[in-house]
């Protein structure tokens, strides 16, 4: 029997299929005997790739973070201020967390040892610092944005009420009368808090680095 043109098994075709599956059905689903059922192999050739399915998943997390654009941190940014660099790239970031929830709880873990969350981290720590912000201050505000993206990315507020008029009874919730509305809404109402609290986060920065220019000057 002539052998396949192409391997049965990569390390990107694993990602792939493993990431789909958690986008599908959430982190539980993930096993590697339920990997190689999808993928159509045996059991035990997943880990010529992978030794475990926490590295698996490892894998899938770092592929969602190489998702987002660090374009705007390159030299020169298009002369993009660091402001305007932070604003880009939170929305990026939100967009890949967006199109991913089932996976923030593994990247809101931390970098570890992936390659493109570490190269993410970097990148805005290094914007920072050679925008003028201190080292420390630098770590702090890379740390306060994700923590922001992050939240934003783990739910959504107007999704968590009920298309139910009578479950806000004004009696018992007497500014709620129009809560029922919220969910039909869910993703406009939540992109425009995004913007609002990006945009009050950033604003506070900008007064932060200006007291800051000033004790360091």
């Amino acid at each position: 029997m002539a052998r396949p043109r192409k391997p049965l098994l990569s390390t990107d075709r694993i990602v792939e299929t493993a990431r789909a599956l958690v986008d599908a059905e959430g982190l539980a689903a993930v096993s590697t005997r339920r990997l190689a059922a999808e993928l159509g192999v045996s059991g035990p050739s997943l880990y010529n790739h992978f030794r475990t399915k926490d590295e698996i998943l490892e894998a899938v997390a770092d592929s969602v973070s190489a998702q987002v654009d660090l374009s705007m941190f390159e030299e020169g940014r298009d002369g993009r201020d660091w402001r305007t660099a932070l604003h880009d790239w939170a929305v990026s970031y939100r967009a890949a967390l967006r199109a991913h929830p089932n996976l923030v709880p593994v990247l809101a873990h931390g970098p570890g040892r992936r390659p493109a969350a570490l190269r993410l981290a970097d990148a805005v720590y290094g914007a920072m610092v050679d925008a003028g912000w201190p080292p420390a201050q630098a770590t702090s505000v890379g740390a306060l944005m994700r923590y922001f993206v992050m939240g934003s990315a783990l739910g959504s507020f107007a999704g968590g009420f009920v298309n139910d008029e009578a479950a806000y009874d004004p009696e018992d919730y007497p500014h709620l009368g129009q809560a029922h509305r919220l969910a039909g809404r869910q993703e406009r109402i939540d992109e425009r808090a995004f913007e609002v609290g990006l945009r009050a986060l950033l604003d506070g920065l900008e007064v932060r680095f200006e007291e800051v220019r000033r004790v360091e000057g």
